[in-house]
């Protein structure tokens, strides 16, 4: 087994969408990237690269590349996650923490743990999906920013 951890950060902007893990929550404002800004998403990317030594979401889906404008994290995550599996291994859980102070997640984590699961070909009971505030430390606590961390591990397939 293997254990891999991501963590990623993005600033919030008035007019974008705000999709967390694949789900597009109601909000003046979302995550502004290069592509969807998808935070946990890209978090799990990076723990999943780095749980088999691939380096990271910028060597594979770098922001200098125009092929990568807009776009879906999720289909990102597939994409990692065929690399994973290509190196002999697959999910045994993730663990994400998506750290802000709106909008409101907690009517959606369910509903992100079953996006999460299905791209990641496993059962929803190996994604857990929590958020948490900072208290108004911050940046994620006054607003201007969101981030997540992910923790997974992986198996030999067998």
């Amino acid at each position: 087994m293997r254990i891999g951890f991501g963590y990623d950060v993005h600033r919030f902007k008035a007019g974008r969408s705000c999709i967390l893990c694949g789900v597009d929550i109601p909000s003046d404002f979302g995550p502004d990237g290069h592509s969807d800004a998808d935070v946990p998403v890209h978090a799990l990317i990076d723990a999943l690269l780095g749980a088999c030594a691939l380096g990271d979401i910028g060597r594979h889906f770098p922001d200098t590349d125009d092929k990568w404008k807009a776009a879906n994290s999720i289909e990102l995550l597939s994409a990692a996650y065929s690399l994973v599996r290509t190196q002999g291994y697959h999910l045994g859980n993730a663990d994400i923490t998506i750290v802000t102070e709106s909008p409101r997640l907690s009517p959606y984590i369910e509903q992100m743990r079953t996006v999460l699961a299905d791209t990641l070909e496993t059962d929803r009971g190996n994604i857990s999906v929590k958020a948490t505030t900072e208290e108004k430390l911050g940046f994620t606590g006054d607003g201007s920013g969101i981030s997540a961390t992910a923790v997974v591990l992986i198996n030999r397939a067998e």
